[in-house]
């Protein structure tokens, strides 16, 4: 039995090139069929790799953290996108009202410890619904930050296997996938937005800024955390 690792470099060896649909139909169809989750921020973008989810699997589950601090418009867009892709598995999955009394009662955490906001409203319950598939599938692409410029289509993620498969398409070829399959456009995507997260730690960027230049402004904090362990920050309180 391979370990994670090496199962991962055989992927990669197997997928040298390929393109997203030919990874997507592989891994959803074929190699963890019926053991892998997809998950979505239902952001700017997000509508290109749902489509393509979507031409190989309906009914493949689709995690989407609700954090409980979305923009509007970001729950709205997640719903016309399930309707217009006819997703058939869409688990919405977020913080208890509990963890939100006991860690954020008075919901002003994000504008003081946002990595600790992160940490129980986005990143545990993440972990928690990926605790029974064997691999998951993102968004994530290397144009988007300097963090991601070497990202690969396949890595390891402790013991399950991360397969990123829009990793080298460029924001033309995002643009162009979307305009061309009629894909709904988030509403804040026209409004300075191209990367959204949580409402209070969102902003809209300056015209030449790069497009992570809204998220956590002010902080050093440049990702949410999903993509490392939650343990050591939610053990520190």
């Amino acid at each position: 039995m391979p370990t994670p690792a090496e199962h991962v470099i055989d992927l990669r060896r197997r997928f040298d090139g390929a393109a997203p649909a030919r990874i997507l139909q592989a891994a959803l169809g074929e190699i963890f069929k019926g053991r892998i989750a997809v998950v979505s921020s239902f952001g700017a973008d997000s509508g290109v790799l749902l489509h393509l989810v979507a031409e190989v699997d309906r009914e493949a589950p689709v995690l989407f953290v609700d954090t409980g601090r979305h923009f509007p418009e970001t729950l709205e867009h997640r719903d016309r996108l399930v309707r217009h892709l006819g997703l058939g598995d869409v688990r919405s999955i977020g913080p208890s009202p509990e963890e939100v009394a006991r860690r954020d009662a008075d919901l002003s955490r994000a504008t003081w410890d946002p990595d600790g906001c992160c940490a129980f409203r986005k990143i545990a319950p993440l972990q928690r619904a990926l605790a029974g598939f064997d691999a998951w599938i993102t968004g994530r692409k290397r144009f988007q930050a300097t963090t991601r410029r070497e990202l690969p289509i396949f890595e390891v993620d402790g013991t399950q296997a991360k397969i990123n498969p829009l990793a080298r398409w460029n924001q033309a070829e995002i643009d162009d996938y979307a305009a061309r399959h009629g894909l709904p456009e988030h509403p804040l995507a026209s409004r300075g937005y191209p990367s959204i997260g949580c409402a209070p730690c969102t902003s809209a960027i300056l015209p030449g800024e790069d497009p992570r230049a809204g998220r956590w402004r002010g902080f050093v904090k440049t990702e949410c955390g999903i993509h490392r362990p939650a343990a050591a920050l939610l053990a520190a309180e």
